[in-house]
């Protein structure tokens, strides 16, 4: 019998490769236990919120026959109440405070890019644990000022159980963010710094705008309500006192908000200018020879901590964050970094490195 041999091209079966046992690709078992550590964070925050929620419903109608209605639900100023609620109105006023906050939890549970700092998991699991001993304390409270009285102005509250609450939500909270925040994040890899050539003799200068529409309409909304607040006053409507409180929030809010609401970002042979608010001040200046490179990057607020001037604890980067995206990124000779949402980030970012290429050379 004749054997015919293999065709050209084709491997025999002796020297074929295996892969048996070769895994395909090395981010598989990371990926999985990325998965699987999502998974147990979903559950643990379901079984633990469902649980929360109900606690706070069963305990209160358990013990109503033993309850005034309305039942005292505030104290200020000592221990003697001066605000109630129906027991209806607790019971819902304690679920809504604690529903908020977890359904929130939930979100941030399914979406991971939230969790994929140290920050982030820091503060998913301190409001995990610190929140839920916040609400559930305070519905102690109420329910143990009241037991047993007959009017709910007779419910005695000492003030010291209040610091007790507070003070064990913030330690539950802190001890669980410091617990379950995991490993350091790892260094960020930055791109290559985008350049461009200027002509001889020639100069060009770069703008960028950022808006946040919810601080704008936040702004509005202030501003209205201040010109509705004058306006009666000046009708005789309402008192000077109102009219001065009125004023007194309504207008450092409208003018907190539209100094805050925008950023103009200028590039320029000077270097790195970024102005507040419509009027582009106050304004922060970088010159050309105190910066290194610059590029674009795309960061999130979760990724730096928030929205506003953020500074991430053990790093030496400064985020100003109105709105996720693209990032003009600035590193400074001394090793800093100073980052501001703006559109059309690479493009500034090129500029500025062409400035410093002539600043050097």
């Amino acid at each position: 019998m004749t054997r015919r041999p293999p065709s050209r091209g084709t491997p025999s079966p002796s020297t074929r490769p295996s892969t048996e046992g070769i895994a395909v690709s090395s981010h598989t078992p990371a990926r999985n236990d990325e998965g699987a550590t999502s998974r147990v964070r979903l559950a643990a925050v379901l079984v633990w919120g469902t649980l929360v929620t109900a606690v706070l419903a069963v305990v209160p109608l358990a013990l109503r026959d033993r309850l005034p209605d309305p039942l005292a639900a505030h104290w200020s100023g000592g221990s003697t109440p001066d605000g109630h609620l129906s027991l209806t109105g607790d019971l819902l006023a304690g679920l809504l405070l604690w529903g908020v906050v977890w359904a929130a939890l939930i979100g941030f549970a399914l979406h991971r890019t939230v969790l994929s700092t140290r920050l982030g998991r820091a503060y998913w699991w301190g409001f995990f644990a610190g929140w839920p001993v916040f609400v559930l304390g305070v519905q102690g409270l109420t329910l143990f000022a009241n037991l047993g009285v007959a009017d709910w102005r007779r419910a005695v509250l000492p003030g010291w159980t209040v610091v007790v609450v507070i003070g064990s939500a913030g330690v539950a909270g802190v001890l669980a963010g410091l617990l379950g925040r995991g490993a350091p994040d790892k260094p960020r890899e930055h791109p290559r710094p985008p350049s461009l050539r200027l002509r001889p003799g020639r100069r060009a200068v770069w703008v960028g705008r950022t808006v946040n529409p919810w601080l704008v309409g936040l702004s509005t909304v202030s501003l209205l309500g201040a010109l509705v607040v004058g306006a009666l006053g000046a009708l005789g409507t309402l008192n000077a006192e109102a009219l001065g409180i009125g004023l007194l929030v309504l207008v450092p809010v409208t003018l907190l908000g539209l100094g805050t609401a925008s950023v103009g970002v200028r590039v320029d042979q000077e270097g790195l200018r970024v102005g507040f608010g419509p009027f582009g001040r106050p304004s922060r200046h970088t010159p050309i020879d105190q910066i290194e490179s610059a590029w674009a990057e795309r960061r999130t607020p979760a990724q730096v901590g928030g929205w506003g001037l953020r500074a991430l604890p053990g790093t030496r980067g400064v985020t100003l964050m109105l709105r996720g995206g693209d990032c003009l990124v600035v590193r400074r000779v001394t090793g800093g970094e100073f980052a501001v949402s703006v559109d059309d980030a690479e493009r500034g970012a090129a500029l500025l490195n062409a400035y410093r290429a002539e600043a050097v050379s």
